[in-house]
């Protein structure tokens, strides 16, 4: 059944211009609102169903286009791109800053006891873990096997690497978050992410789209972290001398899991915006069986895209 809604509004691409920083920015404010956690399956079903349904040309009685566009960023916010599945809540990518606000500012809290680095390290580690499983790149599933191996790799390597700094000296427990955000997976780059030409046609899977695939994630997930590991702790020495945190020093947990949290309101979907989340590279950086293939097919496309995950 149609309404008054045209049908030629394209909900596939973001609703903001993302050849721009500032679209993309916009884009991910919306993406990353921490609101959307709190949404109950109703509402998440019913944003699913109205993108569904708009996309084969049905449109609801009375649907506005600002309404069209709300749905669209509901179901962004909690289905998986590429597959269509539902993510699992704290993977989302609006859970980003409940999150790592409170695993943030118990890292740089609860550090001077090796038990504490361990354990937190553990918790940021896990949470990475499902963060970049619930946002991988790529349609192909994984195995248990695969994803256990790289969990216990990462969780030991981020745990091993704390640790060592943490006896260097203690200005380096800010070192020891930043090799936690790398945690990649093996199938990625060694099977490649799904491609396409300019249209959405699937071309192959390639495993060089997946190595700057990841560079990009690994470059904007530091982004997202220096700010919250470098600005709180300052301003905490300066809070810290104040004769009412003197007086009440259990409020130093609080305090800083706020600071951090202020942070990464704005350094998530800012650092989220670095790179276009369709991103693009040229058919010659491709395998060069890959490149064969493509010429052969389609011998008129010089660039392929691809979605290079959070």
């Amino acid at each position: 059944m149609s309404g008054d809604l045209p049908l030629n509004i394209n909900i596939k691409e973001p609703r903001w211009d993302q050849s721009t920083f500032m679209g993309r920015a916009q884009h991910f404010f919306m993406v990353t609102d921490p609101r959307n956690v709190l949404l109950s399956s109703e509402v998440l079903e019913d944003a699913r169903v109205t993108i569904e349904n708009y996309r084969q040309g049905i449109v609801q009685p009375g649907l506005t286009e600002d309404q069209l566009w709300r749905a669209k960023y509901i179901y962004d916010s909690a289905f998986h791109p590429d597959t269509g599945e539902k993510m699992l809540l704290i993977g989302r990518m609006s859970a980003q800053v409940p999150m790592n606000m409170t695993i943030t500012g118990c890292m740089l809290t609860f550090y001077r006891t090796t038990p504490a680095v361990v354990f937190w390290q553990w918790v940021n580690q896990s949470f990475n873990a499902i963060v970049n499983y619930t946002n991988r790149s790529g349609d192909a599933p994984i195995t248990m096997n695969q994803l256990g191996a790289a969990y216990v790799s990462a969780t030991t390597g981020a745990v091993i690497t704390a640790l060592g700094l943490k006896s260097l000296t203690k200005s380096m427990q800010y070192g020891e978050y930043l090799f936690t955000l790398c945690f990649a997976s093996p199938r990625e780059l060694k099977y490649g992410i799904p491609i396409t030409d300019e249209e959405g046609n699937r071309l192959g899977e390639s495993a060089s789209a997946a190595q700057q695939a990841i560079v990009q994630v690994v470059v904007s997930r530091i982004g997202m972290a220096v700010p919250a590991m470098a600005i709180p702790p300052v301003i905490m020495n300066a809070l810290e001398k104040k004769a009412f945190m003197k007086r009440f020093p259990v409020l130093n947990a609080p305090v800083q899991v706020g600071l951090v949290g202020l942070c990464l309101v704005f350094a998530t979907p800012l650092c989220c915006a670095l790179f276009p989340q369709k991103s693009s590279m040229k058919v010659s950086s491709l395998e060069p069986e890959l490149q064969e293939r493509i010429r052969q097919s389609n011998p008129k496309t010089t660039t392929v895209y691809f979605n290079k995950g959070l």
